[in-house]
């Protein structure tokens, strides 16, 4: 699949009918939507990369397939794309691929132009964007385009900002409508951080599907692919490798662990982001002698089988936003620990649904899950108390009627 710069990509729906042509267009056979389709508000989705599916880049997925086809048509325009991606294969809607390296050279400028007139041709209500370089770049193009409703997702605590992006973003925040934070505590970031008005910004938490959750898990034997006996214990986590994910913490707390357990294998499911990083895990775990205990299995298209044949889930991150491994983890009924970081403590109910560590400490992140290890029932309670709460809480549908109701709410305001 080539994807050309400024044309848009919608390849077969999975059980479709195929792509019909249409100009320098392509649409699915099914189109969103009933007969009268383009008169629908169209929200164009715009984001820096989807070069691999990170929590942001899955949401950003859901929400293209999930946006009632009866209220809404929907795009969505990325700046760095694998083609290879097995998500783009299978992509609900119209994709366009507007390469960027840069934002203030030649191509930018000739990027800039495609996107404003696609914006126009589209007649496009909402722009809704992800990550700094749609923020920064491409949010004031939507505005110069005539684009009457711009919203921003913000996904962390500026992890990823540079000091350029600092220095634009008081000014680039003025055109937004809506931020839409992805806990309370990225809400309250953005509010102290980027001064923005507290009446302009809300949380919107990531949904999970459990049912489509069970359903994936079912799909393979973790421990038979793996190699890994019945009785064995087995810890989990879903992280690419980047130092801000903590997996050297899990690494010491495993240390401990399988003093008192041996047989404990920790999974850790997850594409290598930082190489420098995968090789210093690596000499930790050769020098604490952890070789047979800990694994890293690299990306997975499917980890949720991972999930269901473990016995304890960890998120050891530094630093998170609100994670999606996290909700996926309680989703599936799985004890969970994770550091009392960003939108955790928002899932997590110490001693309830989970258990929450501070920040690098192994001690405490191996006193947890050996507690778990040595009462297997009150894994079970525990387990299962998360997964309520997902179910009652952070469900995709409540994410979804949420969401609506903001473009909604904006599009009326603005008498679109």
């Amino acid at each position: 699949m080539k994807l050309e710069a400024g044309t848009a990509v919608c390849p077969e729906r999975t059980g479709g009918s195929g792509p019909v042509q249409s100009g320098d267009r392509t649409e699915p056979a099914n189109l969103r939507g009933s007969a009268n389709s383009s008169e629908l508000p169209h929200v164009l989705y715009v984001i820096d990369q989807l070069r691999q599916l990170g929590g942001a880049e899955r949401i950003l997925l859901e929400m293209t397939r999930r946006l009632s086809p009866n209220r809404f048509r929907c795009s969505v325009v990325a700046f760095n794309m694998n083609p290879d991606l097995d998500a783009l294969r299978a992509f609900p809607t119209p994709l366009y691929s507007l390469p960027l390296k840069c934002t203030y050279d030649l191509n930018a400028t000739k990027q800039a132009i495609r996107l404003l007139r696609l914006i126009r041709a589209e007649r496009v209500s909402v722009v809704h964007t992800f990550f700094e370089t749609a923020d920064l770049w491409a949010a004031p193009i939507a505005k110069l385009s005539g684009c009457p409703i711009l919203i921003s997702s913000r996904r962390d605590m500026g992890i990823l900002r540079t000091r350029k992006h600092n220095l634009a973003y008081p000014f680039v925040n003025r055109l937004f409508d809506r931020v839409l934070a992805v806990s309370e505590e990225v809400r309250s970031y953005s509010i102290r951080q980027d001064r923005l008005s507290p009446q302009k910004v809300e949380t919107l938490y990531n949904g999970v599907d459990i049912a489509e959750l069970d359903r994936k898990a079912a799909e393979g034997n973790a421990r038979q692919e793996l190699g890994l006996q019945t009785g064995v214990p087995v810890v989990s986590t879903l992280a690419n490798i980047r130092s801000i994910k903590g997996i050297d913490v899990l690494v010491g707390a495993a240390q401990r662990v399988c003093i008192e357990f041996p047989q404990t294998t920790f999974l850790v499911v997850g594409r290598v982001l930082e190489p420098e990083t995968m090789v210093a895990l690596q000499a930790q775990v050769d020098s604490l002698r952890l070789t047979d205990n800990f694994r890293f299995t690299g990306e997975m298209g499917n980890p949720f089988p991972v999930l269901r044949a473990s016995n304890v889930f960890c998120l050891p991150s530094r630093n998170e936003g609100f994670s999606n491994a996290l909700i996926e983890a309680m989703g599936s009924g799985l004890p969970c620990i994770a550091t009392r970081v960003g939108g955790n403590a928002e899932a997590l109910v110490e001693g309830e649904n989970g258990y929450l560590v501070a920040s690098e400490d192994a001690n405490a992140m191996a006193d947890r899950i050996l507690g778990l290890l040595r009462d297997r029932e009150l894994a079970k309670q525990i387990g299962s108390a998360a997964r309520v709460t997902v179910r009652e809480r952070f469900s995709m549908e409540a994410m979804m009627n949420r969401l609506m109701g903001i473009y909604d709410e904006l599009l009326a305001a603005k008498h679109v």
